[in-house]
C-alpha cells in the first residue's frame, strides 16, 4: 500500500524501510501469539537502525503508537494516517463494521468481505484502479490468514501491554479523513490533545486511506512533515 510513497521518500533522501505485518503482503501469517510492535523492533535491530521516523496508517498507526510508548528513544517523529489507538473501544460505526465482516467470514463469503472493506475504507476520491488494488491486497490477506487458520487454528494475539502514551516525546502528525469512520477521526483529534508535540490535520477529501486516494498530495504532506520534524 505504500508503493506511491516509496520512491518519492527515498528520492527525498530518506532511507525508506517497509515491513509487512504477519499475514499481510509477503509475510506469512503468525503461527504463535506475538506482538507486531516487537516485530518492528526486531526488524530495526536486524537492519542496524537505532532511531527512525515512523509513517503508519490505520492499524499500523496503533502499532506505531505502541512502539513509541515502549521505546520512545527509538522514534524521531511519527506521521499517522487515520490511526488506530491502543486501548480504543470501538464506537457504533466500527463495531457494526466488525460484526458485519465477522458474519461474512462465518458464512465463508470472502468476496463479500473484501467488498465491504473496499466500500468502507476508501473515500470518494479513490478511482477504480485504486479500488481494484485495495481489493487485490485485501483478498490476498484474507486468503493467507484463512489458510493459516485452517492449518494452525486460530492464533490469538498476546495481551496488549500496559502503555503510557504520554511517554511519546517525538513530534507527531495525526491525520484524519473527513469521510472516514468517526472512531478514527476522534482518535486523531485525541492524540493532538494527549501528546505534547502532536498536531491534528483533517483532510476534507479523504476517507481512511489517503495515501492511496490522493498519493501525490499525501506524499507531499509526509515529506514536508519529515523535513520540518528533522529541523526541530
Amino acid at each position: 500500500m505504500w508503493d506511491p510513497q516509496w520512491a518519492p521518500l527515498a528520492g527525498a533522501g530518506h532511507r525508506a524501510v517497509r515491513c509487512d505485518f504477519r499475514g499481510y503482503g509477503g509475510t506469512p501469517a503468525a503461527t504463535a501469539p506475538h506482538r507486531d510492535a516487537d516485530d518492528v523492533l526486531a526488524l530495526l535491530d536486524a537492519l542496524g537502525i537505532g532511531r527512525a521516523a515512523l509513517v503508519a496508517s490505520s492499524y499500523g498507526g496503533r502499532v506505531a503508537l505502541e512502539f513509541a510508548a515502549r521505546w520512545p528513544d527509538r522514534v524521531t517523529a511519527m506521521a499517522l494516517l487515520c490511526p488506530g489507538m491502543p486501548g480504543h473501544e470501538p464506537g457504533p460505526e466500527l463495531a457494526a463494521f466488525d460484526a458485519r465482516e465477522e458474519a461474512l467470514f462465518e458464512a465463508g463469503d470472502l468476496a463479500a468481505a473484501v467488498e465491504l472493506n473496499v466500500a468502507t475504507w476508501l473515500g470518494p476520491d479513490a478511482g477504480e484502479a485504486v479500488r481494484e488494488e485495495v481489493r487485490r491486497m485485501q483478498r490476498h490477506a484474507f486468503d493467507v490468514q484463512t489458510a493459516a487458520e485452517e492449518q494452525w487454528g486460530e492464533i490469538g494475539e498476546l495481551p496488549e501491554p500496559a502503555l503510557d502514551l504520554s511517554a511519546i516525546t517525538a513530534p507527531v502528525l495525526a491525520v484524519s479523513g473527513a469521510h472516514d469512520l468517526a472512531d478514527f477521526r476522534a482518535i486523531a483529534a485525541r492524540l493532538a490533545r494527549l501528546l505534547p508535540r502532536a498536531r491534528h490535520l483533517e483532510l476534507p477529501w479523504a476517507g481512511h486511506l489517503p495515501n492511496l486516494e490522493r498519493p501525490k498530495e499525501t506524499t507531499a504532506l509526509l515529506t514536508d512533515f519529515l523535513r520540518e520534524s528533522a529541523a526541530q
